[in-house]
């Protein structure tokens, strides 16, 4: 079964950083593509049995700030 997940991506000094939103999962590559291309392996790895956690529910919270 192939499900759509949401990614972040940064760079970090010469490293770009992606990270899976949606389960805590990070991967780092020289290049966006590689960054990208490692963060699917490791969030296919994640789900590989037995199933590392359940996905967490996200939720929104108020918060009082002073600006």
């Amino acid at each position: 079964m192939k499900r759509n997940f949401t990614a972040v991506v940064w760079q970090d000094g010469r490293w770009f950083v992606a990270q899976c939103l949606e389960v805590d999962v990070a991967s780092q590559g020289v290049t966006e593509a590689d960054a990208l291309s490692n963060l699917e392996e490791a969030v296919e790895l994640h789900f590989t049995p037995p199933v590392a956690t359940v996905l967490p529910a996200v939720r929104t919270i108020g918060v009082e700030v002073s600006v």
